[in-house]
């Protein structure tokens, strides 16, 4: 009976032991190659090896490249040519003594290791790193983290702020986003007798196409009900209108997603975690403190 595929992506570190498997014929085998026969040895199924990073590179096969690396590091793998790998005598023992498994903790035991880091004062000392991610994802990890963070603290604050402020913030997100054509033309209607609109976007010169918006500071664990979005598709309605965007910085409820969803007239609902989101995205009401220019070794060049 033929082994099923694993049912997620096997981490960089559970590479290592594939990598060494189909090395270890002895034969000489480009980079290409070898990521195809991995994802061979290891069953990855299609929809496991087309999954991508931010960067658009394959998942799979930078896994499968920092786990190429750290045994390169520890001498078990080689490279004789440009792109090209093969095993050493010390890959085949270490095939021999871990055929179920390796980690970067077995590699620093092995006599010539070294990763560039401060060796400890004695074996107990290692340090675990999370063998679960590649160093890239432990990148986008922490931007994530960051994110979630500064989302949070986006909906904290422009629920604290007046009503007039939130609303141009939405506005102004929603021409960050490119709706308002290039002349970028934005009105926030007045406070009073606004008839259920908070702010008009015209996506062509004329204004012959438009864009209504509901702006509404609710508490972050509160919802938006139904009887709000009726209300909004009849203010869209009275302005002839069959597209609108009803923003929160709380939730809304099934009653109303539902109901969004029953009407002939679009409505798109953003709640405040989608908002936050968006704004992050669109660099409205954040700056960028810092950019991170990763690099790796171009392995086109070499080949």
């Amino acid at each position: 009976m033929a082994a099923l595929a694993p049912e997620v992506l096997p981490t960089w570190d559970q590479f290592m032991v594939p990598v060494l498997k189909v090395l270890s014929d002895g034969r000489v085998l480009g980079r290409r190659e070898l990521y195809e026969l991995v994802a061979h040895e290891t069953r990855l199924n299609q929809e496991q090896r087309s999954e991508v990073l931010g960067s658009g590179e394959l998942r799979f096969e930078n896994r499968i490249s920092w786990a190429i690396t750290y045994l390169v590091k520890a001498n078990a793998v080689v490279r004789p040519s440009r792109g090209h790998h093969v095993i050493t005598d010390s890959g085949r023992l270490l095939l021999e003594n871990h055929p179920n498994g390796l980690t970067i903790a077995d590699l620093r035991l092995l006599e010539g290791y070294d990763d560039g880091r401060k060796k400890p004062l004695h074996d107990a000392a290692v340090e675990q790193t999370p063998e679960e991610l590649d160093p890239y994802e432990l990148v986008e990890q922490g931007i994530a983290r960051i994110n979630s963070e500064v989302a949070n603290n986006l909906l904290d604050r422009l629920h604290k702020q007046d009503p007039a402020f939130f609303e141009q913030a939405v506005v102004d997100l929603v021409v960050a986003m490119g709706y308002g054509g290039a002349d970028a033309r934005a009105t926030r209607t007045q406070l009073s007798n606004d008839g259920g609109i908070d702010g008009i976007i015209d996506q062509d010169v004329l204004g012959l196409s438009r864009v209504y918006i509901q702006a509404k500071r609710y508490a972050l664990d509160s919802s938006v009900q139904r009887p709000d979005i009726q209300s909004f598709v009849g203010a869209l309605q009275g302005q002839q209108a069959n597209q609108g965007v009803f923003i929160t910085t709380g939730r809304f409820s099934s009653g109303a997603r539902e109901y969004a969803k029953s009407v002939p007239t679009r409505v798109v609902l953003i709640d405040g975690p989608r908002l936050a989101e968006l704004m992050i995205r669109y660099r409205v009401g954040v700056q960028v403190k810092r950019t991170l220019q990763i690099v790796d070794i171009d392995e086109d060049f070499f080949e």
